[in-house]
């Protein structure tokens, strides 16, 4: 097989010749920078550290290193920013140097942390001296909600998960984007064999808790349920009217859509099946319906923590895929997942605890649950092998060599 034609079996819970591989296809199953810059040196391959999630502050990894590792899909943004120019350098926290989208120019402070300003002088995102990632500072309805939702997409572009939006969608606005997205689609995939996913995000919890902040927002599941449907329609309308757009432009060329919404947290889900199915599943279910209807492209939601208790709603709303399988929350144990939800929902992810193991353990420890991790979830079909979201700053890069390396001696390569 080639790497669309395994990823297309596992999705349809067929087992292929081997477990495909990701490495950076979302920004769920990507890799911090600095993790990256590291990983370079480690390999020896030479390469440069661009920051494309400058929120997250993920990097775009190489042709060198996907092909290293045997990644088998790749993300639609990389078709984008390719020109020195798009870029300019940055030196990261730990020293090293880097390169940023040229659009983005945070502001350093006396006290060496940065700050992000909207144009109209607003501060909406911060990163603390020393920081991995960008903080969001600003919650445009964090006071209440408003009358109408005229001003729906203003208050959006001043949240950072929308404003410092990573590839290609940093593009959206220049004239004939959907022309070059399909242009830009075409080429990828005749270039390569991977698989190629789109993000398009859609989040619906997630918004309400970055336009009211979470404590309101979830004080308002339960307590105002009113207002939150009128703002979760508000959210439909642009959600649909983009799901459109990114159909009709590469519905027929890309192989999955990336949603977006994180509905659990360690211990459980922040809300209760019953709120679920009262106001989100019905608007999950239409958008991926909407996919299916107007696309061949499989659905994949990214929801962090614990989603145990909903797993079964999140199928029947029409989601193929879920990621990261965060393992260490409550119910989420491989075991469980596998046996009572592997014949209904592909799984991406959860390929190693990336908590406690993969950025502290031995590479011996990390090979080993690499290996039981495969053993697992490989079965039938209905796994794509990625850690628990993504490789964060603190991972030495002789783990994650060790941890790929057991994904090869798995699929039968045999160990580098």
């Amino acid at each position: 097989m080639n790497s669309r034609e395994r990823l297309k079996a596992a999705i349809a819970h067929r087992e292929p010749d081997r477990v495909p591989i990701d490495l950076g296809s979302t920004p769920s199953s990507g890799i911090s920078a600095m993790a990256y810059g590291r990983l370079l040196d480690c390999l020896g391959v030479g390469g440069t550290v661009r920051i494309y999630d400058v929120v997250q502050q993920l990097a775009r990894p190489e042709a060198s290193v996907l092909d290293r590792f045997g990644v088998d899909v790749v993300d639609l943004g990389s078709a984008f920013d390719l020109e020195p120019g798009d870029w300019r350098p940055t030196v990261m926290a730990d020293g090293n140097p880097a390169f940023y989208p040229a659009w983005f120019e945070p502001v350093r402070q006396a006290d060496g942390s940065f700050n992000v300003y909207h144009p109209d002088g607003t501060l909406i995102a911060r990163m603390p001296s020393g920081g991995a990632f960008f903080d969001e500072t600003c919650f445009p309805y964090v006071d209440g909600y408003p009358a109408d939702y005229r001003g729906l997409g203003d208050a959006m572009d001043k949240v950072l998960w929308s404003k410092l939006v990573h590839s290609p969608w940093d593009r959206a606005a220049e004239p004939d984007f959907w022309k070059t997205l399909r242009e830009r689609a075409l080429a990828l995939r005749a270039s390569s064999d991977r698989a190629i996913v789109v993000v398009a995000g859609c989040n619906l919890f997630e918004w309400g808790t970055f336009l009211r902040r979470i404590d309101n927002f979830l004080m308002d599941i339960y307590a105002d349920q009113n207002a939150v449907e009128g703002l979760l329609d508000a959210l439909m309308e642009k959600h649909l009217e983009t799901l459109a757009k990114v159909c009709e432009a590469v519905g027929d060329v890309a192989d999955v859509l990336r949603f977006g919404d994180d509905l659990g947290m360690d211990s459980g889900g922040f809300m209760s099946p019953e709120v679920y199915r009262k106001l989100f599943k019905p608007r999950h279910t239409r958008l991926c319906s909407y996919v299916k209807e107007h696309s061949s492209m499989a659905t994949f939601l990214h929801s962090c923590g614990s989603i145990y208790e909903l797993i079964p709603d999140l199928v029947e709303a029409g989601y193929d895929i879920l990621n990261p399988v965060q393992t260490n929350a409550r119910n989420m144990e491989p075991e469980t997942l596998k046996r009572e939800f592997g014949a209904d929902v592909t799984f991406w992810g959860g390929g190693i605890d990336t908590r406690a193991v993969l950025n502290r353990g031995t590479p011996a420890e990390v090979r080993a649950q690499t290996l039981e991790r495969l053993a697992i979830f490989s079965r039938g079909g209905g796994f794509i092998f990625n850690t628990v979201h993504n490789i964060l700053s603190d991972v030495p890069p002789e783990n994650i060599v060790a941890m790929f390396d057991a994904v090869r001696e798995f699929n039968g390569g045999g160990r580098t």
